[in-house]
């Protein structure tokens, strides 16, 4: 099976069984009464950690109408999020750029649109990691142009893949071979020996890291290709509740700017982990506060709080929606104009008299990590 085969079968289970055919629109009340939601999202993808505050902290609660239930799902990848959203079982996704593109361009099952930023960043999801006893590198090009003829595993179809290809591209590399391998099969295939290298998404990278595994070599930053995270909401939940849509958003953006101040830090990891399993204290506050040398691709910002659909962040659309086309995941080469509605965010910025990007999540000192 080649590359583009891969990719495809990578995203093809968004539209897998459980909604052959298109599903019908939802019943969410009439405007201004109390609201049922599910809410899908990613605890163990860090830039969409502001899914995390939402549910830890309930700021929603503030916004919807009275009486209102709420639902989180954890998705342990985008494209399960996809999935229910698509088929009725989600109403709002907290997800990956490449799964959210994905889930706009399926109207022939359901209609899913993008309505807010999560962040863009270089080394949430474009992170190089080698085998330990790889050699030592003088800069993170050396150790890009390694690769050439090298193994090289990377979860297809993700942002992962994305920035892989566009690595090689630009660095005219070109792997023995480019496997296609999730979390799972990538971290035990290091512990084994049997890869030289991958690129893995937040806080699995900085958990390999930190339990010896592997070694961070180069991220998005030594490229200059960025990664980045999106909200999607259906849109029969758009038409019909006008009055919860603009009152999630405003909790999302309380969210990310709660993310953004230095001073949650610590809460928001005890937040991270309360709701997942397999990682410490220590390896979640590294993925999203830690401080990584320029010499393995670290960043001063880990993730630059967009909130609504700036230039950056419909450039970065666009160039994945590209790609996505380029290896047949998608039938388009750009999104339908209203897949992403901007205005509601624009507007709540306006009415909170902000501008975007609303905040950065800057690296912090070692000394503020966590001991467990």
């Amino acid at each position: 099976m080649n590359r583009r085969q891969f990719a495809a079968a990578a995203v093809a289970a968004c539209v897998a069984s459980g909604f052959a055919a298109p599903a019908f629109s939802q019943d969410y009340g009439k405007p201004g009464g109390p609201v049922t939601l599910v809410v899908g999202y990613q605890p163990y993808y860090t830039q969409s950690w502001s899914g995390v505050v939402m549910r830890g902290k309930k700021f929603y609660e503030k916004y919807l109408p009275k009486g209102s239930n709420v639902e989180f799902q954890i998705g342990l990848q985008g494209a399960i999020i996809v999935n229910n959203m698509l088929a009725g079982k989600q109403h709002i996704g907290y997800m990956g750029d490449m799964p959210a593109i994905v889930s706009t361009t399926k109207t022939e099952v359901a209609d899913v649109r993008l309505v807010a930023n999560l962040g863009l960043a270089f080394d949430q999801c474009n992170i190089f990691l080698a085998r330990n006893d790889a050699p030592k590198f003088g800069t993170p090009t050396d150790a890009l142009k390694w690769l050439d003829g090298k193994s090289v595993a990377v979860p297809k179809g993700s942002c992962t893949d994305r920035y892989a290809q566009a690595t090689f591209k630009k660095l005219n590399v070109t792997p023995k071979e480019y496997l296609n391998q999730n979390i799972e099969v990538i971290t035990s295939n290091f512990r084994a020996g049997k890869i030289d290298a991958a690129v893995i998404w937040e806080p699995t990278a900085s958990r390999l890291v930190l339990e010896g595994l592997a070694r961070r070599v180069a991220s998005g930053a030594s490229v200059e290709e960025n990664d980045g995270g999106f909200l999607g909401m259906r849109a029969d939940l758009i038409k019909s509740r006008p009055d919860v849509v603009k009152g999630w958003l405003q909790a999302e953006l309380d969210a990310q700017l709660f993310l953004a101040d230095p001073k949650n830090a610590n809460e928001v990891i005890k937040m991270a982990k309360e709701q997942t399993t397999g990682f410490s204290e220590r390896v979640l506050w590294q993925s999203l506060y830690g401080s990584y040398a320029a010499a393995d691709g670290g960043q001063a910002v880990r993730n630059y709080m967009h909130f609504t659909f700036t230039p950056q962040a419909r450039e970065l659309i666009s160039r994945a929606a590209t790609f996505l086309h380029s290896v047949k995941s998608i039938n388009v080469d750009k999104l339908r104009p209203e897949a992403i509605e901007s205005k509601w965010t624009e507007d709540i910025l306006k009415e909170r008299g902000l501008k975007a990007p609303i905040g950065e999540v800057k690296a912090l000192p070692e000394s503020q990590a966590p001991k467990g």
